[in-house]
């Protein structure tokens, strides 16, 4: 067991590996939810966006409620190792969790029907579920962009990935900060709205 505990490549697939005999003994012991059919389609997308969405926010929090606090605390000597190894990791996952959030959850909007519908907020059909999701979507929609198109390229020059003069590189960092933020704020609305599609309506 700690082989696979050691190395986080095999803890991934474990856990796959370990959903997978789960869902058998449910369809075992109860004769329900076999794989297959659009219903179940459906739900695989939910079950990816809800993943990614884990990790993407998992992150955004972890950036702005431990690293972003605690960088003063951190002796400068001991400033690189974020700087260098950590926080590129970290951006890593977080933009492209987010890219994944994104693309699963148009995919099981289109896959339920209701992308057009979510989109114009419910405009069109006057179905509260509709506005609901469609705030949620478009709230992670503007969080997606501020990652790609804000956050990532800033963190670059901050990071010095791109090289830029001292000036700019605080900048940058000031900036990826501020739109960091921006997220978590936008982050409790988008997931109120999201659960209470599912939930409420």
């Amino acid at each position: 067991m700690s082989a696979i505990l050691s190395n986080l490549k095999s803890t991934v697939i474990a856990g796959f590996i370990l959903t997978i005999i789960m869902v058998g003994a449910v369809i075992g012991i109860t004769g329900e939810g076999m794989p297959g059919g659009t219903n179940w389609i459906a739900f695989m997308w939910r079950w990816l966006h809800v993943l990614s969405a884990v990790m993407w926010i998992g992150l955004l929090w972890y950036f702005n409620f431990v690293q972003i606090p605690n960088m003063p605390n951190i002796p400068d000597d001991q400033k690189p190792a974020i700087g260098k190894v950590i926080a590129p990791a970290a951006l890593f996952w977080f933009r492209w969790g987010a890219m994944a959030t994104i693309a699963t959850g148009l995919l099981l909007a289109l896959a339920n029907g209701y992308l057009m519908q979510a989109l114009t907020l419910g405009l069109t059909d006057g179905v509260a579920k509709h506005t609901a999701i469609g705030i949620g979507m478009w709230l992670g929609l503007i969080m997606w962009f501020n990652v790609w198109f804000v956050i990532w390229p800033n963190q670059k020059k901050a990071l010095g990935m791109v090289e830029v003069d001292a000036d700019a590189k605080a900048a940058a960092a000031r900036t990826a900060m501020l739109f960091s933020r921006t997220n978590t704020l936008l982050s409790f609305p988008m997931l109120y709205a999201m659960v209470s599609a599912q939930n409420i309506f």
